[in-house]
């Protein structure tokens, strides 16, 4: 008898399986048989041991682990907090039920309630938002890129945009500004060296096909030595000068100082208002702090020369998006930001508050725990990630274990299996576990992973 009569037939498995899986038949099916196929490759290469029954019991217990939601919370310990793997800008839980209670049902998000007809799903944020940057109007999109994608097709459709060589960027997921502005319907010219570009570059290349300059901050890298940068002021000047309206695309974005909470400064929005461009580019879940989106800042007549292009329907964001920027941006305050405001308040922790948590953490591990894992507290320095802050490291602490019982990636790997998933880093032959980006809520999580490693 060959032994693929082993494996049971799909009808079977589904029968065995009835009532303990709530998914789709046709997703059950799939993962039915990409189980059989393994087993059935097993049996070939004369690699199985084990029963019809045991066969069952297995495919079952595989699929229903498979079956279960892939996403899942993890404790974050890369000390990234603005980590594009897991989601940029964290959230608080606490806070989420609230915006859980405006979402519950239906909501006006185009409703004017005041005159019976029919809103604006912008109206809802647009005049806050514009108002904290000091600019005239606002428009919210679904990401940065979107919001690249959208300007430059409603405003230079088939024409020229110019920009200098040492700020057409590449970021994460292989997004480059000059692909963008091809996808666009722009044409890219190209302006300068990538180390050097001059205010006599602008005013040369300049044409009557040329209806945008591009400056972009280039949020993720930092060119040294002998370079030339044309400050965003002087291209400001040099759009008034030929009647060129000039985009500021920040890539990050943040509406308050941050250097007196010891993260390095980067300029706020309102600041770059000031400068001048006659539209601001940034994202919603990097430094703000908010939901993956795309802000648009100009005046009154240019957002609605955006919104009016058919573009805009495409990558406008939805309920969730608008409901919780709206959340974020009333945690900012004149002169700060409040607790809703989980990214700030998780990168301006000062170390000598990590230093108290992970010295909590080490009281509450048994003596032979930490002596079987190495464990220790390092001081630590981190970036705080997603292309923010370029080069500029923040203080932080870390645990440290050097195990004599465990390579470091089993340290990694058996971390990652815990009941809650902690996401460490390797770095010459020791695990490490960065305080920064762990949840004040997640500690006792993490203290229960260590004492179960």
């Amino acid at each position: 008898m060959s032994k693929l009569k082993l494996l049971p037939s799909v009808s079977l498995i589904i029968e065995k399986a009835k009532g303990r899986l709530n998914i789709h038949e046709n997703y059950l099916k799939l993962l039915i048989n990409k189980e059989l196929d393994h087993f059935r490759n097993k049996i070939i290469s004369k690699d199985l041991k084990i029963e019809k029954d045991q066969i069952i019991d297995s495919i079952i217990s595989n699929i229903f682990n498979k079956a279960s939601s892939s996403l899942v919370n993890i404790i974050n310990g890369t000390g990234i907090v603005l980590h594009t793997g897991f989601g940029r800008a964290p959230f608080d839980g606490k806070h989420l039920k609230k915006v859980a209670d405006k979402l519950d049902g239906y909501i006006n998000l185009e409703f004017d309630l005041a005159h019976n007809k029919r809103g604006d799903r912008q109206s809802h944020i647009d005049e806050h938002l514009a108002s904290i940057c000091g600019s005239e109007s606002s428009l919210v999109v679904n990401n940065n890129a979107a919001a690249i994608l959208l300007t430059i097709n409603a405003l230079a459709l088939e024409s020229e945009v110019i920009c200098s060589r040492g700020q057409i960027v590449e970021i994460g997921g292989s997004f480059r500004i000059s692909e963008i502005v091809e996808k666009s319907g722009g044409i890219l010219k190209e302006i300068g060296t990538t180390n050097r570009t001059h205010v006599r570059d602008y005013e040369e290349a300049i044409s009557d096909k040329t209806k945008l300059l591009l400056w972009v901050h280039t949020s993720n890298y930092v060119v040294k030595g002998y370079t030339n940068e044309v400050p965003l002021e002087e291209v400001v000047k040099i759009g008034k000068k030929y009647n060129i309206p000039v985009i500021a695309d920040l890539g990050s974005g943040t509406f308050i100082p941050l250097d007196k909470y010891g993260i390095p400064a980067e300029i706020p929005i309102k600041d770059v208002v000031r400068k001048g461009p006659d539209i601001i580019l940034f994202s919603g879940d990097k430094m703000l702090g908010g939901p993956q989106s795309g802000i648009i800042l100009s005046s009154k007549k240019i957002i609605e020369k955006i919104k009016s292009n058919s573009i805009y329907r495409a990558v406008r964001c939805d309920k969730i998006t608008i409901v919780l920027l709206d959340q974020i941006i009333r945690s900012y305050k004149k002169h700060g930001f409040s607790n809703l405001n989980l990214s700030l308040s998780l990168l301006t922790r000062t170390r000598e508050n990590l230093k108290k948590i992970a010295n909590e953490i080490i009281k509450e591990v048994p003596s032979k725990k930490l002596i079987m894992l190495g464990a220790s507290i390092e001081d630590s320095l981190v970036e705080a990630g997603s292309g923010s802050l370029p080069q500029k490291n923040i203080e932080s602490i870390a645990l440290k274990f050097n195990s004599s019982s465990f390579s470091a990636n089993k340290l990694s790997s058996l971390f990652r299996e815990g009941d809650v998933p902690v996401i460490g880093y390797i770095h010459k032959n020791s695990f490490f576990i960065d305080l920064k980006a762990v949840l004040p809520s997640q500690i006792s999580y993490l203290i229960k992973t260590i004492k179960n490693i």
